[in-house]
């Protein structure tokens, strides 16, 4: 099985905070793969754990990096990258 990975900084004026976080964790949730998220060289977590992806104190223009297993791992890394790089904040404006 291959693993896909794709590094990616993160979009959110105020960081991957609750709101944002939720909407990441459910997406690579629903991707149906194994989905980890890392910040810089730090220990992997689940992505579809929201505790686990908030725990990760995600800032604005922070560097991530995603990786996936499975079949389709390109496009979902390429829907889970877009979440990321998205500010959530403003549209909350």
């Amino acid at each position: 099985m291959t693993t896909s990975t794709r590094t990616v900084r993160i979009g959110s004026s105020h960081g991957l905070h609750a709101r944002p976080a939720k909407l990441f964790a459910q997406a690579a949730k629903e991707s149906g793969l194994a989905v980890t998220l890392a910040k810089d060289a730090g220990k992997a977590v689940n992505a579809s754990s929201i505790l686990g992806v908030i725990a990760l104190g995600l800032e604005q223009g922070d560097y991530v990096t995603l990786s996936a297993d499975g079949e389709g791992a390109e496009a979902v890394l390429d829907r889970l990258a877009e979440l990321l790089t998205t500010d959530h904040d403003e549209d909350a404006r």
